[in-house]
């Protein structure tokens, strides 16, 4: 059986192949010390890759303006004055929840500004005709990067009245410091979807690109995603559009600086304590939870 099967398979699909490869591991998953070695050098190469593109990520953000991929809405007397609100300290839970609520629905509103539109033509009730616009595309997916991303979902679904929403839960490993995927969940075929990835602030923009990554994974094309968030650090928006040049970012204020906890300085807080009422601001001044660490 082995010489009439298994033997001419070999030679007739494997054994052309060995050419191609960078490493033939002899006896295969048997061999432990070969693919410890391999598993070795791989991991020192991403870790060499890791620390030079930090470093050179910081020089970028002190050197460079902000991106073109980037856009701000406008600071008008109303954001400013929702950005009052929901900055104070001294905010009650249910007013931080009512004006993030209004800021996040101007925010989704501007985002949808930069879908694609074509020109059409449409029947008033009074018989004449009227040139407008109308959306160019087979379909909008919502994706938040969990737990604070989830809060602009009602604002989203308020404008959108067939998306579809997917969920992503990213989280710091403590003792690496470097994002981990936890959960994820998006809908079926969404590769020709154009994508609105939302988090309420994006401080160095490690899970953010972590998430653009998974959309990539899955087909999506990166001119085809927008990251949505409340607030963003100059870091944050540096990181992401340097990794992901054709991904377009929308927020409505960018923030300086960092502080030694990678909070976002003056910043909001930590978003998703105060919104779910699941901390104190005495306790979160003191750390930070695992969240907003991979933001």
């Amino acid at each position: 059986q082995y010489n009439k099967f298994v033997k001419p398979a070999f030679e007739q699909y494997i054994e052309p192949t060995m050419r191609l490869a960078d490493i033939v591991v002899p006896r295969g998953g048997g061999n432990m010390v070969a693919i410890d070695l391999i598993v070795q050098h791989v991991q020192s190469q991403l870790e060499e890759r890791e620390l030079s593109v930090r470093a050179l990520l910081a020089s970028v953000q002190q050197t460079q303006p902000l991106p073109q991929t980037l856009s701000v809405l406008e600071s008008t007397p109303q954001v400013r004055g929702l950005h009052t609100i929901i900055r104070n300290r001294e905010t009650s839970r249910d007013e931080f929840i009512f004006y993030s609520k209004r800021l996040m629905r101007l925010l989704i509103e501007h985002a949808l500004t930069f879908l694609p539109s074509q020109g059409c033509v449409v029947q008033t009730p009074q018989g004449h005709q009227y040139e407008g616009r109308s959306y160019n595309g087979r379909g909008i997916t919502g994706v938040s990067i969990l737990r604070a991303g989830e809060t602009m979902e009602p604002a989203l679904r308020a404008v959108c009245k067939d998306v579809r929403i997917g969920k992503i839960l990213i989280q710091t490993n403590l003792d690496s410091g470097e994002p981990e995927l936890h959960y994820l969940r998006l809908p079926k075929d969404i590769s020709e979807d154009h994508v609105i990835l939302m988090d309420s602030t994006v401080s160095t923009g490690a899970a953010a690109m972590m998430a653009v990554r998974v959309l990539l994974d899955h087909e999506v094309q990166e001119d085809k995603i927008m990251l949505v968030s409340l607030l963003m650090a100059e870091l944050g928006v540096h990181s992401v559009a340097y990794a992901f040049p054709k991904v377009k970012i929308i927020t409505t204020a960018v923030d300086k600086n960092l502080d030694q906890f990678f909070h976002v300085t003056p910043g909001i807080g930590d978003f998703g304590d105060r919104y779910f009422g699941t901390d104190g601001f005495d306790s979160w001044s003191d750390g930070e939870d695992q969240e907003q660490l991979s933001l």
